[in-house]
């Protein structure tokens, strides 16, 4: 039975490998572009001001330094 198929009886065939290619192209294209956007917007920006509040809320710096450097950053 299959003998007889000729090349009718292997499109099939064809058509799946066509699937499975183009079905890992788009996987490898979708997974390199969330991995190169990922890196860029993970954390929004943060204001110098933000950077200055945690780090007196880390106790990083003493609360001499916070006034001071807040008064210049305004």
């Amino acid at each position: 039975m299959w003998h007889d198929m000729g090349f009718g009886g292997m499109m099939w065939y064809g058509w799946i490998f066509w699937i499975i290619i183009i079905g890992i192209a788009v996987y490898l294209i979708v997974k390199v572009a969330n991995r190169s956007s990922a890196g860029s917007n993970d954390r929004p920006h943060e204001t110098p001001m933000e950077i200055l509040k945690k780090r007196y809320a880390r106790g990083e710096i003493s609360k001499e330094e916070f006034e001071s450097t807040k008064k210049d950053l305004l």
